[in-house]
């Protein structure tokens, strides 16, 4: 297992300090600038108060965020999957024509 070292973020003003493999430092850093983001928004809108609640919503949103993305890409593998059986289909006549003109 990778060693952990502790890592400090800062998210709407409060430091937490976490541990964290050193090669996942970096994704960490993105990950808590994109939550104090969500939050700032969520924040600034005025109509929800308290850290917590703002840090609930924000979760909610993000997931839901990758939920609809996950959807997204799951019907574009679907279709890609469906383009590529159809051309394997083409090809597959082709080469079968191609050998009933060699006989």
């Amino acid at each position: 297992m990778p060693e952990s070292t502790p890592i400090t973020v800062l998210i709407l003003e409060k430091e937490y300090r976490i541990n964290c493999p050193g090669k996942e430092h970096e994704a960490l850093m993105k990950s808590a600038q994109f939550l104090d983001g969500k939050m700032r928004e969520i924040r600034d809108t005025g109509k929800i108060i308290g850290i917590d609640r703002i840090a609930v919503i924000a979760a909610l949103n993000i997931i839901n965020e990758m939920l609809q993305n996950e959807s997204q890409v799951s019907e574009q593998s679907r279709s890609v999957s469906s383009h590529i059986r159809s051309l394997e289909d083409k090809i597959d006549t082709a080469l079968s024509r191609n050998r009933q003109l060699e006989l």
